[in-house]
Formats: structure tokens, sequence, C-alpha cells
């Protein structure tokens, strides 16, 4: 009720007992405040001069003071030569100075209102992917290749593609041709929040196609975990690590659309998770369920309400049998040399 502390309202009720009154002085209610040593002049003197330097540190302001009055004998820093280096953040907080001083902000986050930052929840359906990039390193400064892996999560149906550059005049038509290669429609793309995905471009594009796009949560290594898995379990092992020059990406973009993709979602196993809870609520994966992602395609309920315009069973069932698995992965394989010697040489 009054707005006195603890201690000053005994030291007043002391005083009553004792005196019978409390007087009010004429510095009743008033702080203890310091004498003002700075004058509105030096505050002017410490701006100039953290104008001129870009404002730099206590220590180094101080200096830079000192120097004024004992190296160029500049009388007008006369009292500054002396301030502690804790008060000139004192008075870079007064509103002289911020009315006089210039600016500075720090740097900022790159922010963009392009994707939502949430995992994506497939409920079961087939089209959502998971999307990263493979850089096949640098020689001398110049760049290499760049895969880009796109799985989905519920089939595990991969589509890998090749660009000769990741910027977004080189990804723009690459993803258009790898989301067409794809027999479902795809609903979902989500990556990480690297500026070749996150961008105008893209955006434009899965807008376009009616694909909702994510992007991972800060924190959350999990969250694109399967496109890095098969980063390293399929593009690196059988791309190696080898520096590859932006020039052959045409030929790899080939050969993946001809022969490895079909490959790998037609005649490679892959392991499927089977989550069992125990008594105590914690839940544990087990691998195992293997099977070829189109035959995970066909084992949905009903896998043709999630085919692409102009895609049937009957069409996929020519393509997936036409070669036994050992004969078409033969196949990919004498291409895949005939590649590689083109590039080694």
């Amino acid at each position: 009720m009054t707005g006195y502390s603890d201690p000053q309202i005994k030291r007043l009720i002391v005083k009553k007992r004792n005196s019978g009154k409390i007087a009010v002085s004429d510095d009743w209610g008033r702080r203890h405040s310091f004498p003002t040593l700075y004058t509105p002049q030096d505050i002017a003197l410490l701006s100039r001069t953290d104008n001129a330097h870009n404002r730099l540190s206590g220590p180094a302001t101080k200096q830079l003071f000192q120097r004024a009055r004992n190296v160029f004998k500049d009388e007008k820093f006369e009292r500054l030569k002396n301030i502690s280096i804790s008060h000139i953040y004192n008075l870079r907080g007064k509103r002289q100075y911020l009315s006089q001083a210039q600016t500075f902000e720090h740097t900022q986050a790159v922010q963009r209102n392009i994707g939502e930052r949430r995992k994506p929840d497939p409920q079961g359906k087939p089209g959502y992917l998971r999307v990263d990039s493979v850089h096949q390193g640098d020689l001398d400064k110049e760049k290499g290749v760049y895969h880009i892996n796109l799985v989905d999560e519920v089939t595990q149906w991969e589509i890998i593609g090749c660009a000769e550059k990741i910027s977004e005049a080189f990804l723009h038509p690459l993803l258009a041709d790898c989301l067409e290669q794809f027999p479902f429609v795809v609903l979902g793309f989500h990556s990480d929040n690297g500026s070749e995905y996150i961008n105008h471009t893209v955006a434009k594009l899965l807008n376009k196609l009616l694909i909702e796009q994510t992007k991972s949560r800060s924190r959350q290594s999990n969250d694109n975990a399967l496109a890095e898995s098969k980063n390293g379990s399929v593009v690196r092992k059988w791309m190696g690590y080898n520096h590859v020059s932006g020039k052959y990406a045409a030929a790899i973009n080939e050969f993946y659309k001809q022969y490895f993709n079909i490959y790998l979602n037609y005649h490679r196993p892959c392991a499927f998770a089977t989550t069992i809870t125990d008594r105590k609520g914690k839940h544990k994966k087990i691998y195992n369920t293997y099977l070829i992602p189109y035959e995970k395609f066909k084992s949905l309920e009903n896998p043709t309400q999630y085919l692409a315009p102009g895609r049937t069973i009957e069409k996929l069932d020519e393509l997936a049998y036409q070669y036994s698995d050992n004969e078409f992965a033969e196949l990919m394989q004498e291409v895949k040399s005939k590649l590689f010697n083109q590039i080694k040489l």
C-alpha cells in the first residue's frame, strides 16, 4: 500500500516508537543519485567516435579517447579519457546517443514462409516423398554433379536424378521429370531447409501439381532420416565418393531414368519395419519384412486408387516382369560399367 520496502517500513516504525512522530524532511522519498560527470557534449563525442569507427568494443573506444587527448592534444576528450569501459556501454543506452548514432542490427536469420515446418504424416498412403541431395565431390575447385534423391515414405519407391548444378535453373526441370516418374499421385514433398528446395521456383512447381510442401524442424534430425539413409545405402554405394564432373550429369541422369530407377523399384528388395510395443509402452522397430517397392505398393488396400492418370497395374506389371531380378541387375551393371568408363575418360 505504501510503496516502501520492508526495511524502510521497519525504520519508520522504530522512529515512530522512539519519537512518537514521523517528521517529513526536505529529502523525504528522494532517491540517492550520483552527480552527473559526463555532459551531453561528451555523449556527442562518443556518438561521433562510434559513427566514424563503426562502433568498436568498449576497450578499443577508450583507447581512442586516450589517444585523442594524449597524442593529438584534443582537450574535448579530457573527461572521456578516464571513463570506465562499463560506463561507455551505459552512455550508449542514453536517448541522446541513440538519436545521433548510426543504427547497427545483428545479422538476422533468413526467414522464408515457404513450406510448413513439420514432419509429414502419410497415414499409410503412398505419395509422401522425402527429398535430399548428394554432392559428388570437388576437384581443383570444380564442383561435381549433384544427385537428387526422392523416396516415398510408405512404399520406399525411389527416384534419383542428376543435375550439373544445384541452382534453381537446373533443379526445376529435373524435379518435374522425377515427379513424373512416380506411378502414383504425389501428395507431399518434404526436404531439409536448403535453399535448393525452399525457394519460390520449387514452391510454384509444387503448387501447380497440388503437392504439399513441408520442411524439417530444427533439432529434429530424424525428420528426413529415410532419404538420408538411402543416400548412403543406394547413392553412395552405387556411385561412390570420387569426383564426377558436371558435364556428365545428363548421361548419369539418363542412366538413372532408363535403368537404375527401374532396378530400384522393380527388382531390389527393401526392408520394412514392424513396430512392436512392450508392456511399458516403448516402441521397438523390427525389420523382418523384405519386399520390392512395387510389391509393397501392390500390397496396399486397393492400390489402383493411388495411381497417377494414365498408369495402370497392367502396364506396371509388364515393366516389372519383363526381366527377372538377376537379368535386369546384370543389364543395369553392364550399362553402368560403360557409363563409368566414359566418365573416367
